[in-house]
């Protein structure tokens, strides 16, 4: 299937072919497209020869690039050729598993799609991948991948994946280390499952793939209200124990690889009252999308955030999610001290999800809403822009800035 192009870049290769929005680029060089990976390797040549359909008629488009010259091109949608691929295992804490009935259709796709790993860092666990798959990796060179190992015990990982067909992520590491592919890791630790010694043998085993395998994240199993399996979340003393044992590990690596290796998601810091590592503990890695390293990103540029804050005065009022608040409170304090504007904090909890769902991104609008009535939110509203990564800027219930700033008469900005 043809590339449908969505826009043209100014001062680009493909504006000065005349191509526009909704003409369907066929193929590159005489390679057929079946996604935008393929633009960018074949489209990465000095002579191009581009086969476009416009108005149901195909022509043929040549030029040379110049030097430094982008193509210039955004497409409708990522993949041509197929949907986007599906998850085939069955996790009994997917995510996806755990939300309601009603929301937008993107939020049910499981996706375990390979190139959607390496074009927007999403995880995958290397168990649907074709021979074909394989070498298009190599050869394209496809890099960095991420991926969800859970666990390294191939018999334990299969039973948590719900998949008994899952091949060893191990060999799978090692061909992708074959290849000189970079892959960053995760392990949802599920409490009683794959913590303890099985935690162990996954960042052990891990290591011993390094540099290829350039980073493991450790993050705590995330249960919503109509979560129906058997799982459960960590109490504060199990938490305690994955913290320590994290934290001995990562002293052990740094003194054999020079970098930590292993690192825990905020989560475990902030429920536990842990000081946030400085920037350095992250070895120069930007693993936020996994949550790691988030609240190290705002306490880094506070000066700056608390700069533009102070421009829309006061009063204002600040919400997050339960889990974020008391440290908003010291730098809602810090805030005014510095510029005398008061600051109201406020906690929601997250109804929609239930209350053991206490991260500001996974926030609703109608929850926010909801809590602010009662409090009379003084001045502007200041809300986490975590919540708002939906399309056209929406929370996961679908309500946008603009509809809430409307819903409450007050100005609403986002932050973070």
């Amino acid at each position: 299937m043809p590339g449908v192009i969505s826009s043209v870049h100014p001062n680009s290769l493909a504006a000065r072919l005349g191509l526009r929005p909704g003409d369907e680029l066929l193929s590159i060089n005489g390679h057929p497209l079946r996604d935008v990976i393929d633009v960018q390797f074949y489209g990465a040549q000095e002579q191009l020869t581009l086969r476009v359909r416009r108005g149901g008629e195909d022509q043929t488009l040549r030029a040379r690039r110049r030097y430094d010259e982008p193509l210039g091109l955004e497409f409708a949608r990522p993949t041509f050729d197929t949907d986007i691929r599906r998850c085939d295992n069955r996790c009994e804490f997917c995510f996806v598993h755990q939300i309601p009935p009603g929301l937008r259709p993107s939020l049910y796709i499981k996706d375990d799609d390979y190139r959607h790993s390496f074009l927007f860092g999403n995880y995958i666990t290397l168990t649907n991948l074709t021979e074909e798959d394989w070498r298009r990796i190599g050869e394209q060179h496809l890099s960095p991948l991420y991926v969800s190992v859970h666990a390294t015990d191939p018999d334990l990982r299969r039973q948590m994946l719900g998949n008994p067909r899952a091949p060893d992520v191990m060999e799978g590491l090692r061909r992708l280390a074959r290849m000189g592919i970079e892959v960053h890791t995760q392990l949802v630790l599920v409490p009683g499952r794959n913590d303890g010694p099985h935690l162990d043998r996954s960042i052990g085993d891990l290591a011993e793939l390094y540099p290829s395998v350039r980073s493991v994240s450790v993050v705590p199993v995330g249960l919503t209200k109509y979560h129906r399996g058997s799982c459960r979340p960590y109490t504060r003393e199990e938490m305690r124990g994955v913290w320590e044992q994290v934290t001995a590990w990562q002293q052990r690596l740094y003194r054999r690889l020079g970098v930590r290796f292993v690192y825990l998601s905020d989560e475990w810091m902030l429920c536990l009252g842990e000081e946030i590592p400085p920037r350095a503990a992250y070895d120069g890695l930007d693993l936020r999308e996994n949550g790691v390293g988030l609240v190290r990103a705002l306490l880094d540029t506070w000066p700056r955030l608390r700069r533009s804050l102070a421009r829309y005065g006061g009063p204002q009022t600040w919400a997050t999610g339960g889990l974020f608040a008391p440290h908003l409170e010291e730098l809602a304090r810090d805030f005014t001290n510095r510029t005398g504007i008061p600051v109201q904090v406020v906690s929601v909890p997250n109804r929609f999800f239930g209350e053991t769902v206490t991260v500001a991104g996974l926030l609703t609008g109608q929850d926010v809403l909801a809590v602010l009535r009662e409090r009379l939110p003084e001045g502007t509203v200041v809300l986490p822009a975590v919540m708002f990564r939906g399309p056209e800027g929406q929370a996961l219930d679908e309500m946008r800035r603009e509809d809430l700033e409307k819903a409450l008469g007050r100005p609403v900005v986002l932050a973070g």
